[in-house]
């Protein structure tokens, strides 16, 4: 697929810059420099600013939000030349502001540090990602997945004792049994399924009423991904599928996802979901997805702007998947 890397969090540039994450002198000579630029995430949040476009709002080395960092600076990259750290502020508390959804379906409460200036906030990345542009996406993309791995990776999987941060942050060590240990992707396929001049959608038990989506699951070990394609399909809604091809893929640090966007042609329509895989399923046409898209169907929303099942469904309807 041509078009493939305009997907939200792709082709954003980033410079990586692995050789650097083990110099120690260059990290801390970046780290002092003024021109450097540090991101505090709270909670998985990013700190953005702005109204309409909206942008990252990374704070200079010495800032006083840095004094609420958990661990030491993850080094993201170099972004038109000048370094992009990040840092986990999770361990500040945002006395008397809404924090009320935190664990709903999209959090929408925003949150400010003292002292920050004007239209600064942290933000639930899922709310903003189709507002910042590409270069701030994936770095946000990036210090989200990085932190939330080091979150959840805190002892080693081989011995049990306390790990430690490695690499500036792409890597954690065990000081007990010598084990090292690495940022965890994983691979999640996302099925386009047509039969003719309609496409396949479902909705998670977890998900709104009305809120459908492409099909979707994990690649398991040892399966390739067309296997995997034809696997899930079967199992949540018991459609066979023939021919699959890949079209596109999207990091979804939502905590840890690689999204591997496929195309597959069904063999039939006759539907007969797993009701612990999915609530819904339906085959819809490409007029009735139109109208879904403009938010203008009766009883489906589809799938949200920035989610590659979005991205698929609308190049599908453009004819533009080659």
């Amino acid at each position: 697929m041509r078009i493939a890397e305009q997907v939200t969090f792709g082709g954003g540039g980033l410079d990586r810059s692995a050789q650097l994450r083990d110099d120690e002198p260059a990290l801390a000579r970046m780290l002092a420099h003024a021109g450097t630029r540090i991101l505090p995430l709270w909670r998985g949040k990013p700190q953005i600013q702005g109204g309409g476009a909206l942008a990252l709002a990374p704070v200079a080395p010495g800032d006083a939000v840095l004094g609420h960092a958990a661990e030491g600076a993850i080094f993201l990259g170099l972004s038109e030349g000048r370094p992009w750290f990040a840092v986990d502020i999770s361990a500040w508390e945002p006395e008397g502001q809404d924090v009320d959804g935190l664990d709903t379906f999209l959090d929408p409460s925003e949150q400010r540090f003292p002292g920050a200036p004007d239209g600064v906030r942290f933000a639930e990345l899922r709310g903003v990602m189709t507002r910042l542009s590409p270069a701030d996406a994936e770095l946000a993309a990036t210090a989200r997945g990085l932190l939330e791995w080091q979150r959840t990776h805190r002892f080693c999987a081989r011995c049990g004792a306390e790990s430690l941060p490695a690499k500036a942050g792409w890597q954690r060590d065990c000081p007990a049994c010598d084990s090292s240990h690495f940022p965890r992707t994983d691979p999640v396929v996302i099925m386009l399924i047509t039969h003719g001049n309609s496409v396949l959608v479902g909705r998670s038990p977890a998900w709104p009423e009305g809120f459908f989506s492409l099909l979707a699951g994990f690649v398991e070990p040892g399966e390739t991904v067309e296997a995997a394609v034809r696997r899930e399909v079967f199992e949540e809604a018991r459609v066979r599928v023939g021919a699959v091809s890949y079209l596109a893929s999207q990091p979804w640090p939502f905590p840890a996802s690689l999204m591997l966007g496929c195309r597959g042609e069904a063999l039939g329509r006759e539907i007969e979901i797993d009701p612990a895989e999915i609530a819904e399923a339906r085959w819809m046409s490409r007029e009735e997805m139109l109208l879904a898209l403009a938010g203008e169907h009766e009883c489906v929303r589809a799938a949200r702007p920035g989610a590659i099942a979005r991205f698929l469904l609308e190049n599908w309807l453009a004819d533009r998947l080659d």
